[in-house]
């Protein structure tokens, strides 16, 4: 058993690793602006772009592993406050790495594949990143600082969907509640990616404190597909009307940050570490549909508490 700290505990990554691992470790989950209605694990509420705030939860949990999920994510966000954003998605987590460097705990920060321009694709560890948003950049200047400051880190670029404490914070969730709804949606034929199942990265996640691996890894799945595809597999899985989502361009989705239009990764590296391939799309939209049919939504959905902001 571990002691693992959770940062960004009401978020989507950060909630369904701490309800999947808090009964075989010991789980303290740190939230700034959702606060949850009794948790199964500790909940510690603090804001941890105070530093004083840092040092104190640091002091109180003494973990063994940091999983940093805690982010500005909102991409268009970002845009509109890259100071922010700055703050939150570099000046954190190069503090979190300093205190990781100082303390010896393990620290997982989680970055993104939006690191990437997208223009090729099949993007490797060694490729270089070249960001086009704010948030984007701001993900890959952490990448650099935390590594520089505690060469030991996991930093794990992921992309990932699942079942949210609002029902809001994923794309399979926007599929899925639009379409259960019978509402037409938009579905972007030329951006490609490689979503994993969020328990399921947790459970990679995992395992590479396990192994005792470092350094930068890509934690997707091993196949990518259009966001397109994505919507329409959902609605296939779940029984749904595909014919509600409608193909477009991204350069018709009036957003305001741009996005990278390929962002396939490669994960040998992964492999490697693990020993075996990541899920693929079937695999982790199985697990999507088998907690839906468990009643998970519900059960993540029923930690709310009424207040809910966007999660930092």
């Amino acid at each position: 058993m571990m002691r693992i700290l959770v940062t960004g505990a009401s978020g989507l990554l950060g909630l369904n690793f701490a309800l999947r691992y808090h009964a075989d470790h010991q789980v303290s989950g740190v939230v700034h602006r959702n606060l949850l209605r009794n948790p199964p694990f500790h909940q510690i509420a603090a804001d941890l772009t105070d530093p004083s705030s840092l040092e104190a939860v640091l002091e109180q949990t003494k973990p063994q592993v940091v999983l940093h999920c805690a982010a500005m994510a909102n991409v268009d966000e970002c845009e509109r406050q890259p100071q922010r954003a700055f703050q939150v998605n570099v000046e954190l987590p190069a503090a979190l790495a300093r205190a990781a460097a100082r303390h010896g705990f393990r620290l997982v920060h989680l970055s993104t594949d939006a690191v990437f321009d997208g223009q090729r694709g099949d993007y490797t560890e060694e490729d270089t990143p070249h960001p086009l948003s704010v948030y984007a950049r701001s993900k890959w200047q952490a990448e650099q600082q935390v590594l520089e400051a505690c060469p030991q880190a996991i930093v794990a670029r992921v992309n990932f969907y699942g079942w949210s404490l609002s029902g809001q914070r994923s794309l399979g969730e926007f599929f899925f509640y639009n379409l259960k709804e019978g509402k037409p949606v938009r579905g972007f034929t030329d951006v490609f990616f490689c979503p994993l199942e969020a328990t399921q990265l947790a459970d990679l996640l995992l395992r590479l404190v396990e192994k005792g691996a470092e350094g930068l890894f890509h934690v997707v799945s091993s196949q990518c597909q259009s966001k397109y595809q994505f919507g329409v597999s959902i609605a296939r899985r779940f029984g749904l009307d595909e014919s509600l989502i409608e193909p477009v361009s991204v350069m018709e989705g009036g957003l305001v940050a741009r996005r990278s239009p390929n962002l396939r990764l490669r994960t040998e590296k992964l492999c490697a570490a693990l020993g075996e391939p990541p899920p693929n799309q079937a695999a982790a939209l199985d697990r999507f549909y088998q907690l839906y049919l468990d009643g998970y939504p519900q059960r993540v959905r029923s930690l709310a508490d009424g207040r809910l902001t966007q999660s930092v």
